[in-house]
Formats: C-alpha cells, sequence, structure tokens
C-alpha cells in the first residue's frame, strides 16, 4: 500500500508513481475533510433499516447486537472498494463495470428505471408519514408524499453538491440527536448490550436468515456505488485523497452503527420487554411513536417523529441526487461508446474492455458538477417524481413490486463481485489493487447477498405473477 500521509495544506503538486499516471501529492485525513461519508450514511440508513432493527430488538433483544456491527463493516468495505476504484484509476464505477462487458449496462439501466420507479413512491411515502403524524388535520398522507418528493426535486435540481452536502449534514445531526435520545432514554441494559457482541444465533426458526437479512440490511443498497460519485462531487479525483476517503468511510458507518445500535436499544427495552410487537415497514415508526407518547409524554414522541422526517427525507434527497448522477454517467458512457463506434476509435476487446481512452469517463468530469447540470440527471430526477406519484393513488402494480424485489436483492451480489474483479485486474494500479482483507471482506460480502438474493427470490409469489 502506498504511503498516503503528506501536508493537508498541499494543492496542486503532482508526482509520477510506477503507473506512469501523475498523481496529487497526498493530504493528511483530516476532519474537516469529512462529507461525502455523511450523506452516504444519510441517504443508506433509511426508515426500513432503523424498522428491521428496531424489530430485531424486538424479537431477540441484544442477542443480534453482533450482526449490526457486522453489517457495518461489510459495508465499509464495500464503500471503500468503490471509492478506491474511482481515486485509483480516475475513472467512474460505471466506466469499470462497463469494460467488464455490456451486459453490467443492461443489468444497470433496467435496474435503475424498475427501481426508481418504485423506490420513488416508497421514498416519497415514508418521509410524508411523520409529517401527516405531525400535522394530522393539515391534508391526507398521499399529499404530504407529494410534497416531499416535489420538495426534493427543487432542491436538487437548483443546487450543487456542496449545497446538497450541508443540508445532508444538518438532518444527520437531528438524525443522530434523535436516536441517541432515544437509546438512552430508554436506559439500556449494558451489560446484556456487551453480551450481545457475542456471536450467537437466536433459538428461533429461520435464525439464520434472519441473522443474515440483518447484517446485509444495515445501511445502503446502491447508494453504496453511488459513493464513489459524491467523492469525485466533492472535488476528490485522484489517490492524494485515498486517506481522506478512508477516513471519511470510517465515519459514514461509525455513525451508520450508532443509528442501528440505537435503535436496537430501543427495540430491546421498550419493545422486547413489554413483549410488544410493531408492524413491518415505515408504519412500525408510527407505531413506536405512539408507543412513545404513551410510555415518555407527547414530547418525546414529537421529537422521534422529527427524527423520523429526518431519516426518510435524508434518503430521499439522497437517491435523488446520487443515483441521478449515477444515471448520469450511465448516458455519457453510453454517448461516447456510440461515438467511438462511429469513428472507428475505442473498440472494445472480446471482454468489452475498452481500448481506447477517448471513451472513458472521469472523475475530474463529476468533480465539475457539469453533471449535475446535465440533460440525463434532470430527467432521471423527473422520473424519480413524477411516475411514481401515480401509484400513491392507484397502489403498486403486484408484477412491478416483485421485479423490484428481485432486481433490489441481486444489486448488492453485483456490486460486491464486480468490485472483487476490477480491484484485482491491470484495469486498477498495482499499488492499489485488493489486498488479503479488501478481497475477504468483499468476497463475504458477495456470498452474504448472493444467499439472501436467493431467499428474496424464493420468497416472491411466482405463482401469482404468471
Amino acid at each position: 500500500m502506498a504511503d498516503t500521509s503528506g501536508n493537508a495544506d498541499t494543492t496542486g503538486s503532482t508526482a509520477t508513481g510506477e503507473t506512469g499516471k501523475a498523481a496529487a501529492a497526498p493530504r493528511k485525513s483530516s476532519w474537516k475533510y469529512i462529507g461525502p461519508g455523511i450523506v452516504v450514511a444519510a441517504t443508506g440508513v433509511g426508515a426500513g433499516d432503523l424498522v428491521a432493527t428496531l424489530i430485531a430488538g424486538s424479537n431477540f433483544g441484544y442477542t443480534l447486537l453482533w450482526a449490526a456491527v457486522i453489517g457495518c463493516l461489510v459495508k465499509i468495505s464495500l464503500a471503500e472498494a468503490a471509492g478506491r476504484w474511482h481515486l485509483s484509476t480516475g475513472r467512474t464505477l460505471f466506466d469499470g463495470w462497463a469494460s467488464l462487458g455490456r451486459w453490467t449496462s443492461w443489468f444497470f439501466v433496467v435496474y435503475v428505471v424498475i427501481w426508481g420507479f418504485v423506490y420513488g413512491a416508497a421514498a416519497m411515502s415514508s418521509s410524508g408519514l411523520p409529517l401527516q403524524a405531525l400535522f394530522p388535520d393539515v391534508m391526507d398522507l398521499e399529499w404530504w408524499a407529494v410534497l416531499t418528493g416535489l420538495v426534493g426535486l427543487v432542491f436538487v435540481w437548483f443546487n450543487k453538491y456542496e449545497v446538497f452536502e450541508k443540508v445532508m449534514t444538518v438532518l444527520v445531526g437531528v438524525m443522530f440527536v434523535v436516536t441517541v435520545y432515544l437509546a438512552i432514554r430508554v436506559t439500556p441494559n449494558l451489560g446484556d448490550a456487551f453480551a450481545g457482541l457475542l456471536p450467537v444465533l437466536p433459538d428461533e426458526k429461520d435464525s439464520i436468515l434472519n441473522t443474515l437479512g440483518l447484517i446485509g440490511g444495515v445501511g445502503g443498497t446502491i447508494t453504496l456505488a453511488a459513493y464513489g460519485y459524491w467523492v469525485n462531487a466533492k472535488g476528490w479525483t485522484n489517490t492524494g485523497w485515498m486517506k481522506v476517503m478512508r477516513l471519511d468511510n470510517r465515519v459514514a458507518y461509525i455513525t451508520t452503527g450508532i443509528f442501528v445500535i440505537s435503535m436496537l436499544f430501543v427495540g430491546a427495552e421498550l419493545l422486547h420487554s413489554s413483549n410488544v410487537a410493531i408492524a413491518s415497514g415505515d408504519k412500525g415508526l408510527i407505531q413506536l411513536g405512539d408507543i412513545l407518547e404513551d410510555e415518555y409524554g407527547t414530547a418525546t414522541a414529537k421529537f422521534f417523529l422529527i427524527g423520523f422526517f429526518a431519516t426518510s427525507f435524508t434518503s430521499l434527497i439522497g437517491v435523488w441526487h446520487g443515483v441521478s448522477l449515477m444515471f448520469a454517467d450511465f448516458v455519457e458512457r453510453y454517448r461516447k461508446d456510440r461515438a467511438g463506434r462511429a469513428t472507428g476509435e475505442g473498440e472494445t476487446t472480446p471482454a468489452g474492455k475498452a481500448t481506447s481512452g477517448k471513451r472513458e469517463t472521469s472523475g475530474e468530469e463529476v468533480a465539475s458538477g457539469a453533471r449535475e447540470r446535465s440533460w440525463p440527471f434532470r430527467a432521471y430526477l423527473l422520473w424519480l417524481t413524477f411516475p411514481p406519484i401515480v401509484l400513491l393513488f392507484q397502489g403498486e402494480p403486484f408484477r412491478l413490486i416483485i421485479l423490484y424485489g428481485v432486481l433490489g436483492a441481486a444489486f448488492l451480489p453485483f456490486l460486491a463481485l464486480t468490485l472483487v474483479w476490477l480491484l484485482n485486474s491491470s484495469r486498477t494500479p498495482m499499488e492499489w489493487r485488493n489486498g488479503i482483507l479488501s478481497n475477504s471482506m468483499l468476497t463475504i460480502a458477495g456470498l452474504l447477498f448472493i444467499v439472501l438474493c436467493v431467499k428474496q427470490i424464493w420468497d416472491q409469489p411466482w405463482s401469482e405473477f404468471f
């Protein structure tokens, strides 16, 4: 591993390494640079993640605390790998995927079209629920959901990454204060909590799959892939930022861990000890608000609902921004691919690897902010906002929900295994390729997500699909 220590004030000097590429002088890792990690933590932890952890605490007490911690470690390895690809190669993750063959492009575009359509409705509904609970006599849930979607659209449309990051940081602060306050308020049993760090499976049916589900669900799906794009949008585009990126990534998943562990404490103390069950999905958090009001009063319940809104809305605007960046990169790569074929430049090998640098899409293009003003970025923003409104009023189409579940389950195995492929090949400079630890963590992640993907596909009601 290359030495990435250096002077934090160095801004423009470069050095040429063994790879022959110019690399900026390394920056010291410093808290003042932290940003993309906060964004990925806020986006990755949605209301669904909090409910899943809450239910795990409700069902098993502190027994699966160790699984939540491992989930954070797995996601650290995935996000670090995505960020390392962007910084070490100067190319975007989609550009790396495209070098593996055209099948990656087909998978990505089908995924983001179907996933975005269904997720848009889910994100708006999740953000509208706490607002309706806070202001019950103002308007119906569907209109609160539409309002949050439109606010997210306007905010991301007119603001660049810098403003987006600042707003996300404020909302993460709200999430942090609320979740930690609740964890302290329920007076956790620290002895049982520490015992929960020992890897023990609950004595329940399907306990292994439940445990794997908790590990796999701790914060992040496609947002893990978006992390590299946010790293570039921050202005980090070369290996000089590697040490900073790694600190930033650790902060992201320590923050995620605090959110998740806090909600597990609430589930263990408030629900498990009282043998109270709540619904899965976002409505489970509304039920929790009612329970908090009965136990601790109206002020605590409203405080929780504000945190619920911050959790849901950060996921909404995070996806609106991050996945739109990825879609814009896909379109740009496709346009360059077509232009290259038309001029005879940049032909591909049988494996699909580009042979001409003219077809590569770079991190500098993302850092320039041009992608956030491009028509593909804004077109995907519109796709996330307006078509899903139909689902809010008419209900979600059954077949589409099944495809959404299958594609969503397949994305994380796709991400983990393609990162293993990219970061062990000649596409990555030698000094930044995977070591034993990275390969082990990414392989474990890939196998874990394959198991969860198979379970998700198996559990779908296919007999009703056809």
